[in-house]
């Protein structure tokens, strides 16, 4: 069970792995060992989260799922299968959790009221300059 937040709880049988030969570290083992991870996660026909849930992740990570549905992670970042699974499951709930943090409301800010009386001041003084340009009549 990876657990991302309290309200997300994601069983691991619904996430796949696949492993293939990586580029990252291991020298000459690399050639021959399957130690990158490739997790496949199905948003679209997964059952534990709700459908607004799902939808908002679709909507976040739109790039990065496929035309099928799939979320795709890859990891070949250590030497061994253990670590590049563990590390594509961090980087899967650091995923969810961004993609379903709800943004806080904008707080309206008041224009202070010396910066209001400042602007009508230059305001005036302007409206001034211009009178003072006229022709005066008679």
């Amino acid at each position: 069970m990876l657990i991302v937040t309290n309200g997300i709880r994601i069983p691991l049988r619904e996430i796949h792995f696949t492993f293939v030969k990586g580029a990252g570290p291991g020298g000459q083992k690399i050639n021959k060992s399957n130690s990158r991870a490739v997790l496949t996660w199905n948003i679209v026909q997964n059952k534990t989260l709700p459908d607004g849930m799902k939808s908002q992740i679709v909507n976040v990570l739109g790039r990065r799922i496929s035309g099928s549905g799939d979320l795709i992670i890859r990891s070949d970042r250590f030497r061994d299968r253990g670590r590049n699974i563990a590390d594509c499951l961090e980087k899967l709930r650091e995923l969810l959790v961004k993609s379903t943090a709800t943004k806080k409301a904008r707080l309206k800010t008041k224009t202070p009221a010396k910066a209001t009386l400042g602007r009508r001041r230059i305001k005036e003084h302007k409206s001034e300059k211009k009178k003072w340009r006229q022709k005066v009549r008679v």
